[in-house]
């Protein structure tokens, strides 16, 4: 026994050994108060789980990480200000005090992201059910809110290892005319999400058509918004270039339109012809895939090889597989509508007319 007091009562760099101990045991306490948390936690969560309500679990997963992570910490707080650290010629205990409160900040400011990203992604989430235009900025402000988070936390950090944050916002305001101007594709770039977001031309799922650009919106964010096309290549356009180029939206139609000339041939006989254009209009105003409130069938045009049917309706899809589909059917029931009424299709040709010449006799035989 004596043996052991002995040994507490011993000194290494300094410090007894007792309080070594004592900065151990905390250390050991903020594990065990880990573990006592988490225990909590898991206890919670279960109880969540019995819920309708998704914000509880939301906030349950976020804070899990960083509660656990604090109380090492705390632990580790303890521990150092029970070791009587020196204070000269460098005041260790006032540097590792000023870390400890910088490792507590980047903690709050890690649950605060955490936070916000999982109450982000349910209302996306929820947004994109619903079809909302919502879902393509909800991004947009958990970012945004992360990275003011992130500022906030930096600025803090910074003003608790001792820095003025009053000098560095000076100077901040004195070359902020100079960022602003490097960054004006920047700022052109958020007013156009900014836009985007008011007018809602469009969003996330969409099938657009810019400029030149065709193809499906996948992300909207502050910069840039990125476009799938059909060749499965991804395109990133800057939003600034959506306030000033038209943005045709192919999946808000209301119907998709059928428009194509049937040529027939020219030896068709006038009631055969006027039997096929019946018929064609039959078969669009009899089928309940189509808009019937628009539909034009009409012998339309003497072409060079050809008499022209015209023929313009509308689908109720705008599902481009089911267009093609119901187009598809429409044109095989005209090929088989025809073939009985005895119709051929016109295809290129041309007559050549050989009138007989005044030869001489010599070219006669």
């Amino acid at each position: 026994m004596q043996d052991i007091n002995n040994f507490f009562d011993g000194f290494f760099l300094g410090i007894k050994m007792s309080d070594y101990g004592l900065a151990f045991a905390c250390i050991l306490g903020g594990y065990v108060l880990r573990v006592i948390v988490m225990a909590v936690i898991r206890r919670m969560v279960r109880l969540s789980e019995k819920t309708d309500n998704m914000y509880d679990d939301i906030i349950i997963e976020a804070v899990k990480k960083p509660v656990a992570s604090f109380c090492l910490l705390l632990g580790i707080w303890g521990a150092m200000y029970v070791l009587p650290l020196p204070t000269e010629p460098i005041d260790i205990q006032k540097f590792v005090d000023k870390l400890l409160q910088a490792a507590s900040i980047v903690l709050f400011v890690w649950l605060g992201i955490r936070i916000s990203n999982g109450f982000g992604r349910y209302f996306e989430g929820r947004a994109r059910e619903a079809t909302s235009p919502m879902a393509g900025f909800i991004p947009v402000g958990r970012k945004s809110i992360n990275m003011f988070l992130v500022i906030i936390g930096a600025l803090l950090v910074v003003q608790n290892l001792g820095y003025s944050i009053t000098s560095l916002l000076a100077g901040v305001g004195i070359g902020g005319m100079a960022m602003a101007f490097a960054a004006r594709d920047t700022l052109a770039n958020l007013f156009g999400s900014l836009v985007v977001f008011i007018d809602r031309p469009f969003h996330v799922g969409d099938w657009v058509k810019i400029g030149d650009m065709e193809g499906t919106v996948e992300e909207l964010n502050l910069r840039v918004t990125r476009f799938r096309t059909f060749e499965n290549s991804q395109i990133t356009m800057p939003n600034a270039m959506l306030t000033t180029t038209s943005i045709e939206n192919w999946t808000r139609r209301q119907k998709r339109r059928i428009k194509m000339v049937i040529g027939v041939t020219y030896d068709t006989p006038a009631d055969k012809l006027k039997a096929a254009v019946a018929k064609i209009r039959e078969l669009i105003e009899s089928d309940d895939r189509f808009h019937h409130d628009l539909v034009l069938v009409n012998f339309n045009e003497f072409n060079a090889y050809s008499l022209d049917i015209s023929v313009y309706c509308f689908t109720k899809t705008v599902v481009w597989k089911e267009y093609l589909e119901v187009r598809e059917e429409l044109l095989l029931k005209i090929k088989t509508e025809f073939e009985q009424l005895g119709v051929e299709f016109a295809f290129p040709t041309q007559s050549l007319h050989v009138e007989s010449l005044n030869l001489p006799d010599k070219f006669k035989n």
